[in-house]
């Protein structure tokens, strides 16, 4: 036994010597050349457990500075910046952050725009979970701008998009596989969302909620450290006006189960008209065949005059929602236009129901127009205001012992649940913002109801469908994943037999004694498919020579069962196969023949994924 362990280290000690050798050719670190050797002395677990503190640590800490400057830079134009009037400080800055951030998507990084959660759904479903290292701090760059100038937009999507991609590439750095890079990836983001709310736990959730959604996995342990290693660097370094904390609730009172329950009800409503009026939008920005900085300065307009009238539109907006939680609701209406009316409650109650209406029209605008940010923030916000909403409607329809501070705490997670499609992430993030552990069962309460309602409209999140539909994001079913993940381009088989359809019986006899195929195609000059014969098609003719120079190839020729494009994917292609019970079939591009592809090739290349990835 002693004798296996020393070969292994021996082994373990040439393998990484010849990794140094080979990665000394360009420059390396010496932190770089110490994770190599422990790649090649610690066992796959005890890698994974490192790699996940490593990668929590660099996410943890990106999420961190990304939140720490928009901090420093909301407090120097705000208290450095001085205007005569709050109008020009509202009607300016949101439309700055927005035509900037597109100039530098424009000018420093060539105009790669793609954002968000879907990205990095895509990548690790068609990319093999490979984010390009730009990523690494191009969002914290964008989205730093975008809000930290007052874009109605949130950081958190940002950040997990940029702890994604630190993940990403640190296992591409040390050549680890598939699995692995997945694992890692999650890690990076579930760091990234820990630090960015100082709770781990949903940051967790996060991860097996969105990202691992059809992704079969064991290991665990590598998500939760790099979650606990982001919340603290959180805890350690944010301020407390930085952190997403919430000091202020109230006992949980099983009588007050009716108001849960009715804004679990209106929570999924609003999530609905959130998500529809945002993909409105989203198709509406995609349509206009203008420039991108165009876009921007007229996205960047809306914003601003939205800002204009509804100041806690501006930014986050996590300030006011903790004025509402604290009781100091009227001081988020001191800046805007409804302090000249008389303090009333029925203004109060206009004034934060239009600011739910127009939250979705800021947020869409920020994002779609070329400014960078999520919909986490947004929904968290929007579900705040809802809460004080109802709870403040309820107050003034007669109800008695209305918990105010409660429904705004549930009520953000009732609208994040109904627009993310992540419940467990929404009752573990406020719980853990609040210390309210005590609310679990109005949280519950609230975020499956909305969960439920916005699943009855539409089983995949609408932000998602059109990728899901199109078999480029993973789902909860596994086997279309696997198949999703099959190209068809790489299946055609090209080494095909083709003649026109004027030939003589003769040729095409030739044809048969050359080929090792029982399928030729028959094609027209330019290249397009007219036909198909079979051995089966001139078998009972073969071998009668008076027909060879009588009967031509178009009278033997018939057309295919099927058709399969180049473009369709391979669930589609199966389903074709299934459909006309056939082996083989031809593969159409721009009207021209380019192969043939077999359903038995699928099927053994499905095999082996299968192996793979289960």
């Amino acid at each position: 036994m002693s004798q296996f362990k020393t070969i292994k280290r021996y082994h373990s000690f040439f393998k990484f010597k010849r990794d140094f050798e080979r990665y000394s050719l360009r420059k390396v670190r010496s932190y770089e050349i110490i994770i190599h050797w422990l790649h090649t002395v610690l066992t796959r677990s005890q890698f994974l457990v490192l790699s996940g503190i490593l990668v929590g640590l660099a996410a943890g800490m990106a999420g961190v500075i990304l939140k720490v400057l928009v901090h420093y830079i909301h407090y120097f134009i705000t208290y450095r910046v001085h205007f005569s009037t709050q109008i020009i400080f509202y009607a300016l800055f949101p439309f700055l952050g927005i035509v900037l951030t597109t100039i530098l998507v424009l000018w420093f990084f060539k105009g790669q725009a793609r954002k968000g959660i879907g990205l990095i759904l895509h990548e690790i479903a068609q990319n093999s979970s490979i984010i390009p290292p730009v990523k690494m701090y191009s969002q914290i760059l964008q989205s730093a701008l975008t809000v930290g100038l007052g874009g109605s937009a949130g950081l958190e999507s940002p950040i997990a998009v940029t702890g994604a991609a630190i993940g990403s590439n640190y296992a591409s750095n040390y050549k680890l596989g598939y699995k692995e890079r997945t694992l890692l990836l999650a890690a990076g983001a579930t760091a990234g969302v820990a630090a960015a709310f100082n709770a781990p736990i949903a940051g967790v959730m996060f991860a097996f909620e969105i990202l691992l959604t059809g992704v079969v996995f064991s290991d665990f342990i590598p998500l939760i450290l790099a979650a606990v290693c982001g919340s603290l660097l959180s805890k350690i370094i944010l301020q407390e006006e930085v952190l997403f904390h919430f000091e202020t609730r109230q006992a949980f009172n099983y009588h007050n189960v009716p108001y849960y329950i009715g804004l679990g009800v209106i929570s999924a409503l609003y999530a609905r008209y959130f998500i529809v009026m945002s993909q409105r939008i989203e198709h509406f920005m995609a349509e206009l065949k203008w420039h991108a900085l165009k876009k921007a300065i007229i996205g960047g307009l809306i914003v601003s005059v939205l800002c204009v009238l509804m100041p806690p539109l501006f930014g986050e907006g996590y300030i006011s929602v903790k004025q509402l939680t604290n009781g100091f609701s009227e001081s988020i209406i001191q800046n805007s236009f409804f302090r000249y009316f008389p303090e009333q409650s029925w203004m109060l109650l206009v004034f934060t129901g239009f600011t739910c209406l127009l939250k979705v029209f800021a947020t869409a605008f920020t994002i779609q127009s070329g400014g960078n940010g999520g919909n986490f923030a947004p929904s968290l916000f929007a579900g705040g205001f809802l809460g004080y909403f109802f709870a403040l409607l309820c107050s003034q329809l007669g109800f008695t012992d209305v918990p105010f501070t409660n429904l705004v705490l549930v009520g953000m997670a009732g609208v994040m649940s109904g627009v993310m499609y992540a419940p467990l992430t929404a009752i573990f993030l406020i719980a853990e913002a609040s210390s309210g552990y005590d609310l679990f069962i109005p949280l519950m309460i609230v975020s499956t109801t909305s969960y439920l309602l916005a699943k009855w409209f539409s089983p995949i999140s609408p932000e998602l469908k059109h990728l899901a539909d199109n078999g480029k994001i993973f789902t909860k079913a596994h086997d279309k994943n696997i198949l999703s993940l099959l190209k068809l381009e790489t299946m055609v088989e090209k080494d095909i037999q083709t003649i026109t359809p004027d030939k003589p019986l003769r040729d095409l006899i030739e044809l048969v004694k050359e080929g090792h195929r029982n399928m030729i195609s028959v094609v027209n000059p330019s290249g397009g498919l007219e036909g198909i014969i079979t051995l089966d098609d001139i078998r009972p003719i073969m071998f009668n020579a008076s027909l060879y120079d009588t009967k031509t190839v178009r009278q033997l020729m018939h057309p295919p069962l099927a058709v399969i494009h180049m473009e369709d994917n391979v669930a589609d292609v199966i389903n074709k196969f299934d459909e006309v019970n056939a082996w083989n079939l031809p593969v159409i591009h721009d009207n021209k023949l380019v192969g043939f592809v077999s359903k038995s090739g699928i099927l053994n290349k499905y095999r082996l994924l299968l192996q793979e990835y289960s």
